[in-house]
């Protein structure tokens, strides 16, 4: 049963760090969300280290301008690891082929840019989807338009047997008020049609081996019953976090406000209904990280 916690506080001295979603958490894709740079800047005051851990495709130096834009001060974090980063070092090194389809939001291009950290790299080039050995996924082109629209494509793109790489798995955001579709949801319809969809984000393995090595650039080796995750995806944050069997903190006040009856707290019950129907244990919850 989850504990709820009133303040980072509470529990942080556990931890030695922090795996911290952005989205929903420290931004609701507008503005920084205060209390939560407030509680993320004594964790670091106090000597944790803290690594943005998110689902963006965007690669780290994307994200961090995005950071500046939305108002999160550099002092409320030490580094980032993204989807983006881990599927491009998955795309160069051909998982995908080399003449892939790519579908994404305009200005995705960048997620084609040569990367550092692969030896001898594939020539990756975008072509149309005749042409394809493979599909790349960095968002849906319209985030308003429901995934279905992409069927005759995807079934296209099944019977040629092309895999598909997923840069972000989140199904939805929020920006601000509206919720919009993301990588995640056409991945989940590319698979639902039979075909086969490549995760290198939350709640996959890989993002989590890439956050640890950026957490190991920064000092000392911690052990995982040292990290604490934090973030309102049930299905990715969470699910993630006990995939790689370290502790967890539920943000109920992002993606799961509504099911959970959050305003500043969760209502117990409802929390307690809703991670029984998603077959969801995080260790803690907390309306909102502060």
């Amino acid at each position: 049963m989850t504990r709820i916690i009133s303040s980072l506080s509470e529990i942080s001295a556990q931890y030695d760090a922090l795996f911290v979603d952005l989205w929903g958490c420290v931004h609701n894709g507008v503005h920084a969300l205060p209390g939560a740079v407030s509680a993320l800047q004594a964790y670091r005051a106090g000597g944790g280290k803290v690594v943005l851990v998110t689902n963006s495709p965007r690669p780290r130096a994307g994200v961090t301008k995005q950071l500046v834009h939305f108002g999160v001060p550099d002092d409320a974090w030490d580094t980032i690891a993204t989807s983006g980063d881990s599927a491009r070092s998955a795309m160069f090194r051909g998982v995908v082929g080399q003449k892939v389809w790519h579908i994404g939001y305009p200005g995705d291009e960048r997620f084609f840019e040569p990367i550092g950290v692969v030896r001898d790299p594939v020539d990756v080039a975008s072509v149309p989807l005749d042409e394809a050995e493979g599909i790349v996924c960095t968002g849906p082109r319209d985030p308003m338009a429901d995934p279905s629209v992409m069927r005759p494509e995807f079934l296209l793109a099944k019977q040629r047997g092309l895999k598909l790489l997923c840069a972000n798995p989140d199904i939805v955001v929020d920006r601000g008020d509206v919720r919009e579709w993301c990588a995640g949801a056409l991945a989940a319809l590319y698979t639902e049609m039979g075909g086969e969809s490549l995760y290198f984000g939350k709640p996959h393995p890989p993002i989590y081996d890439l956050a640890r090595r950026r957490l190991a650039e920064l000092g000392p080796q911690v052990a995982d019953d040292r990290i604490l995750a934090i973030g309102d995806g049930v299905l990715t944050d969470i699910a993630g976090a006990m995939g790689e069997d370290i502790d967890s903190l539920f943000i109920s006040g992002g993606l799961a406000a509504e099911e959970t009856k959050t305003i500043d707290q969760p209502d117990a019950n409802a929390l307690s209904g809703y991670l029984e129907k998603e077959k969801s244990s995080p260790t803690y919850t907390i309306g909102h990280l502060r």
